[in-house]
């Protein structure tokens, strides 16, 4: 299934959300500019598991290696292709404006960053020596859809989902959409700790679980000091037979 929009009206110019956006796509589209480039340009800038587990115990040691913890951060905005790019955005697009509208600007914006870099390092510690780059929004997107299952499971969310050949709309409950995107994300994480499948390349599962754990945190704390939004009863009047 793939989220169109959900009906909650954000009560603010989600003004971080959109720069997030912009940020992770002006990111991509120099990477295509980068040619052969591109492979030493990740393992500059994306998160070398490896390398974060020798950071960590050189840190232990009282040595910081502020190239390779810089990395946790911009790894957040690097992607691996067009359709990494756009499913990361469009989740980010459709969810981030309400969670933004309830922790605020900078709030959020701390929220998701610490979101993603305990996505990544929680990736790090179930395979620690792998030495494949870690890169994508994921994470911290992940904490925003966990935030939003908690601040938001009454909301409607309009699907896409593909019949065969066919197209068609649905409106489902965003508890179950959310639920439903987590469970998977267990089970293939689980899947992954598999000794033949820990250094292959692929989805970071336990960076989307770390995430996602993170946003239900920060969602409960929220929750309990705030009153639910209203929704928006016009949000889906473009495709109502009605």
């Amino acid at each position: 299934m793939i989220p169109l929009h959900d009906d909650i009206p954000s009560p603010r110019v989600p003004v971080v959300n959109y720069a997030l956006i912009v940020l992770n796509v002006v990111a991509f589209l120099h990477e295509l500019t980068l040619g052969p480039a591109i492979e030493a340009f990740f393992r500059q800038w994306a998160v070398v598991p490896r390398e974060v587990t020798t950071a960590w115990l050189q840190l232990t040691h009282g040595v910081i290696q502020t190239d390779v913890w810089l990395t946790v951060l911009t790894a957040m905005f690097l992607h691996g292709g067009w359709l990494h790019l756009l499913g990361n955005m469009l989740s980010l697009w459709i969810f981030g404006d309400n969670v933004e509208g309830r922790l605020g600007h900078v709030g959020f914006l701390l929220f998701y960053l610490f979101a993603g870099a305990v996505a990544t390092l929680l990736q790090v510690a179930v395979n620690p020596m792998s030495t494949i780059p870690n890169l994508g929004a994921s994470g911290a997107i992940a904490g925003v859809l966990g935030c939003y299952l908690i601040l938001f499971p009454d909301a409607r969310v309009l699907t896409l989902v593909p019949l065969g050949f066919f197209l068609t709309t649905i409106r489902i409950w965003a508890w179950i959409y959310l639920v439903l995107w987590f469970a998977i994300q267990a089970v293939q994480g689980v899947s992954m700790l598999a000794p033949a499948r820990a250094d292959v390349g692929g989805v970071a599962w336990w960076a989307h679980i770390g995430g996602f754990v993170v946003g239900i945190a920060v969602g409960v704390a929220s929750r309990a000091t705030r009153r639910p939004p209203p929704r928006n009863p016009y949000a889906d009047r473009w495709y109502s037979n009605r």
